[in-house]
């Protein structure tokens, strides 16, 4: 980065939005990466005005931009070079407006999921979308991502939750779309472009975004499942039993629930660390009084027919809360070295077969290794962690090798909800053709002519 253009930023950001020198090393890689950050300047933009601003300048200049959100992303999607601009969005994390007649709020991108989801809450509405790093992670970068989560059975993923957008482009053009219409047909639907593009079309600034009425019941249960197709059996009988009330269906294979529940780990087994399979299992209601026999009842059927082996019933507030922390509690692989994990999906009546390929391949190769298996199975999406004794580039990529390429046959997906960063890109032909990463280059190219907003993500910068 030239001085002139270092210079010329200080002046849009004043000495508090742009970050030099030590302390840019100061700060961590990344969630993940605890190595010092590494770029020429970290920008911090205070609205979009600055933004655009900051963005006119580096395309004049022709300097590379990398965007930071909440630094929780999994694909090494924030990692910037010497030369690069890092820009962060962590001071535009104002909620402009809820409106709880219309059930829509405006808020910056940089607001962190709890901060929206509590703010939401206290005017008794919800927003859905629900992820382990809610704490940390923004809605900018939910979007940007397309985030899905705990609750994509019944909600959707963050595209669904999303009604319009404010964004910058990488010439520093504006271009505001904050609709707050659920129906608005109008031509092109704009904020698409946008909404899983991990910022390379792009910043997402502000967002309008779509809210529920806060439920009035939480019936949330943990049983243990006999085989994988009571698994299946079981996700049917009680989505159609709950009639429209199922929000969650998290589903462990047997090695990943005993690394949960058993020492060093803390927590609590609800039922036998021996099932093969257990899940989560989660309704939200209307009716107090009516939800919960009504879940008891659909969970007694399941046991009866017997697709279930045993079933608990949280009975308390924070029974239920002990039952989603042992969901999110997916670090404790790391006792066995170095994790490398994946996030695929694929329809989910070839889940437990594709798993079963997986897990001979990978512990076939390195037989002191282990694997674990977890996931939202009513979306579709598995979560896999492969422990082989290093995450090196080499391991890493044999190991994605024996993952990925079974999904071609199945009609999978290398990234279910996590996106394509650095890490999947080699990968990208195993689930989407060449002429549909070819119109992605044409998009790129596009709005992005000089290749300066996240070049390296998703595909490799165009060589013209």
């Amino acid at each position: 980065m030239t001085p002139e253009l270092l210079q010329t930023l200080r002046s849009i950001l004043g000495e508090s939005g742009l970050i030099t020198g030590a302390d840019v090393s100061a700060r961590a890689t990344s969630f993940r990466n605890p190595a010092p950050m590494v770029a020429a300047a970290i920008a911090r933009p205070s609205d979009t005005a600055q933004l655009a601003a900051v963005m006119k300048a580096c395309h004049g200049a022709g300097q590379a931009v990398i965007t930071h959100g909440g630094m929780t992303g999994l694909v090494d999607g924030v990692r910037a070079a010497s030369d690069q601009l890092a820009v962060s969005l962590e001071r535009m994390n104002r909620i402009e407006s809820i409106d709880t007649v219309q059930r829509v709020a405006i808020a910056q991108a940089g607001v962190t999921l709890q901060a929206f989801q509590e703010a939401v809450q206290a005017q008794g509405l919800l927003f859905p979308l629900d992820l382990g790093a809610r704490g940390t992670a923004t809605l900018g970068g939910n979007a940007s991502t397309n985030a899905g989560g705990n609750r994509v059975i019944r909600y959707g993923m963050m595209r669904d939750m999303v009604l319009g957008l404010e964004a910058v482009l990488a010439d520093g053009t504006v271009v505001t779309s904050l609709n707050t219409l659920i129906k608005n047909n109008t031509g092109y639907d704009l904020k698409q472009l946008f909404i899983g593009a991990e910022g390379t079309l792009g910043i997402i600034t502000r967002l309008s975004l779509r809210l529920r009425e806060q439920p009035r019941s939480q019936q949330v249960a943990f049983v243990a499942i006999p085989d994988f197709d009571s698994v299946m059996a079981t996700l049917r009988a009680v989505d159609r039993g709950l009639g429209g009330m199922l929000s969650a269906f998290e589903v462990m294979w047997n090695a990943h629930y005993r690394l949960i529940t058993t020492p060093p780990a803390t927590n609590r087994a609800p039922v036998s660390v021996d099932s093969p399979f257990v899940a989560l299992i989660e309704c939200m209601g209307g009716d107090p009084a009516v939800d919960g026999p009504r879940f008891e009842a659909v969970l007694g059927e399941a046991l009866e027919a017997g697709h279930l082996s045993d079933a608990v019933i949280a009975k308390s507030d924070s029974e239920a809360q002990a039952f989603w922390a042992l969901r999110d509690d997916v670090g404790q692989a790391r006792r066995h070295g170095p994790g490398i994990g994946f996030d695929v999906s694929l329809p989910n009546v070839k889940m437990g077969a594709y798993i079963d390929e997986v897990r001979a391949s990978i512990l076939g190769r390195w037989p002191d290794g282990h694997f674990f298996s977890y996931g939202h199975l009513g979306d579709g999406n598995l979560h896999l962690v492969a422990c082989v004794g290093s995450d090196e580039p080499e391991a890493r990529a044999d190991v994605s090798r024996r993952v990925y390429e079974p999904l071609a046959a199945l009609g999978g997906s290398i990234s279910a909800e996590h996106g394509i960063g650095r890490q999947k890109k080699a990968y990208l032909d195993i689930s989407r053709s060449a002429t549909e990463i070819a119109l992605m280059q044409l998009l790129k190219r596009s709005l992005d002519p000089r290749g300066l907003l996240n070049p390296g993500l998703i595909f490799d910068p165009d060589p013209a």
